[in-house]
């Protein structure tokens, strides 16, 4: 009977949250206010960390900047407090979690606080087809990708937990959602940071810590240089073309201010994730053929070598 009326009861809380969420595309929800928040952002030296230090300063956050190139870092800075926001600057390497851990102190000592929204959002990708890329490389990809946010995490959420207010935000990739060919490093590893940031979503709700949220956010090619060269059909890519970075940003600013827990950006993307879920392998093959997405990072690949051997790349 109790088993029943628990079937009963989830059936409804499915059916209720379809409904909700069906609304909410037309409907946008009210955002939450996030001035005077301390938002911490990984890999803020430049590309969407930038963005992202300037759109929450937008709001009244104040940010705390991480990044492992202290030059761009405080470049990124300077542009926070041109607008009359406070900026904090850090010169971080995320892969060493003794790095992590002495820096998240430095940061309470330093503000006299704790952080209250953690962005992690550093990136990068060997470039490389995986038999003929160093070892190093990969391993590299893997640390920032995905080990740096267990580090990240670890260091900031207990005081989240204790206040029961906080949000974690994972800068993550419909590669991690759905792959393509020879980027297998990358793919891998935002595999993992999605499987990581579910986890932990699910963690909290278990505990039922409802103060602090999380939001996933797998945006399609960025238009930042990581992935120059990738090149999808071109009658397609009329339709899904490389985001431009500051959307990017936006949309996942609207997503992170209604405590939206994923957002794929565009939202063309989500078919993907539903093919691949729904539809046999061969059927996925099929259509990737058709799009140009199974050999979309063979020049990409190209680009990255030639610019490693100084070979000139022809710009189209």
């Amino acid at each position: 009977m109790i088993f029943l009326m628990d079937l009963q009861m989830m059936l409804l809380d499915v059916i209720y949250f379809i409904l909700r969420n069906s609304v909410r595309v037309i409907l946008r929800p009210r955002t939450k206010p996030i001035d005077g928040e301390l938002v911490l952002i990984t890999g803020s030296g430049g590309g969407l960390g930038r963005l992202f230090a300037q759109e929450f300063t937008k709001h009244g956050a104040e940010v705390v900047l991480w990044d492992v190139d202290s030059s761009s870092n405080e470049q990124t800075a300077k542009l926070v407090r041109e607008t009359g926001g406070k900026a904090h600057t850090y010169t971080v390497d995320v892969t060493s979690r003794e790095d992590v851990y002495r820096n998240a102190e430095l940061v309470r000592k330093d503000l006299g606080r704790d952080v209250t929204m953690l962005v992690n959002n550093a990136g990068v990708v060997a470039g490389q087809r995986m038999l003929e890329c160093d070892d190093e490389l990969m391993e590299r990809t893997m640390k920032v990708n995905c080990h740096a946010h267990f580090w990240t995490v670890k260091a900031f959420l207990p005081q989240m937990k204790a206040q029961n207010h906080g949000h974690i935000v994972t800068i993550a990739s419909v590669l991690g959602l759905f792959s393509t060919a020879c980027v297998e490093d990358y793919c891998a590893s935002k595999f993992a940071a999605v499987g990581f940031h579910e986890s932990l979503a699910h963690e909290l709700l278990a505990e039922e810590v409802e103060g602090v949220k999380t939001t996933l956010v797998c945006p399609y090619i960025v238009d930042t240089g990581m992935f120059e060269g990738c090149k999808i059909r071109e009658e397609v890519e009329l339709l899904l073309p490389p985001l431009e970075p500051q959307y990017c940003v936006e949309q996942a600013m609207n997503a992170i201010l209604i405590d939206q827990p994923l957002v794929c950006i565009p939202r063309l993307t989500y078919l993907p994730v539903l093919s691949r879920a729904l539809l046999p392998w061969e059927s996925n093959v099929a259509a990737y053929r058709f799009m140009g997405s199974d050999k979309c990072m063979y020049p990409f690949i190209d680009t990255k070598q030639k610019r490693l051997t100084n070979v000139p790349v022809e710009v189209a």
